[in-house]
């Protein structure tokens, strides 16, 4: 299988994105945002970094960008796409995920460790999880306040596209352990098909327990496994 890294202007974790895809072996392209094609990629990551400087709004430029069209198409055909951070905002800005992304709630860059908790363990991003795990891992954004419209959060709860919720290192869902101000203490959430993947949190520096953590490898061990689950019922 092959994972596909988008590098937009202003990405600054495709590498991280790479080396994480890299370490559990499987093989890897940089797409570059002014091509269309996606090089026979099983998946794609957008990663986080700021997208054309996020100087409009984080993520609204760079969802008018070519690879981004291609993107789609892939995704509305059941490709799976993981957005991490900016990511995850290029995504909203897409119209593949719903709701928005808003300053944090106090108003400042926030970069340290969080829990988040494992809501969907029936997902191809957390098959390798198990439900109510606790994973230790990483935020760097400024931006990462996740807002429903009215109606939105029944809906998000209604077709179980939590994915995962901020937590405390228990697992207890608190307002204090709500880096952001995120509606719900949302910190991922899937579009309806649950192919399409938006995560605030970095898993890809959480890979390995040098880095504080090695929690995020789930997240991509669980992707080839969906994959390769795939590929073998496509080719029985």
């Amino acid at each position: 299988m092959k994972f596909g890294v988008v590098t937009f202007p202003g990405s600054n974790c495709d590498y991280d994105a790479y080396a994480a895809c890299r370490l559990i072996g499987e093989e890897v392209d940089f797409l570059w945002h002014q091509s269309a094609a996606l090089n026979g990629c099983d998946v794609i990551i957008l990663p986080g970094g700021f997208a054309y400087g996020d100087y409009l709004r984080s993520g609204a430029i760079a969802r008018f960008s070519t690879i981004m069209k291609s993107v789609v198409r892939f995704a509305e055909n059941g490709g799976l796409v993981i957005g991490i951070c900016n990511g995850f905002q290029v995504l909203v800005e897409s119209g593949l995920l719903p709701g928005a992304l808003m300053r944090n709630e106090h108003l400042r860059f926030s970069c340290k460790f969080v829990y988040i908790r494992v809501e969907k363990t029936d997902n191809p991003f957390t098959l390798e999880c198990g439900q109510g795990d606790i994973i230790k891992i990483p935020i760097a954004h400024k931006d990462g306040n996740y807002y429903n419209f009215q109606g939105d959060l029944d809906e998000l709860m209604k077709h179980n596209q939590i994915l995962f919720r901020y937590c405390d290192k228990d697992g207890q869902i608190t307002r204090q352990s709500n880096p952001n101000g995120s509606a719900y203490n949302i910190a991922g959430i899937t579009n309806r098909d649950g192919n399409v993947v938006g995560i605030m949190p970095h898993p890809e520096r959480a890979v390995e327990d040098i880095l504080g953590s090695s929690g995020g490898l789930k997240i991509f061990e669980s992707v080839r496994r969906a994959v390769k689950a795939r590929v073998a019922i496509e080719n029985a």
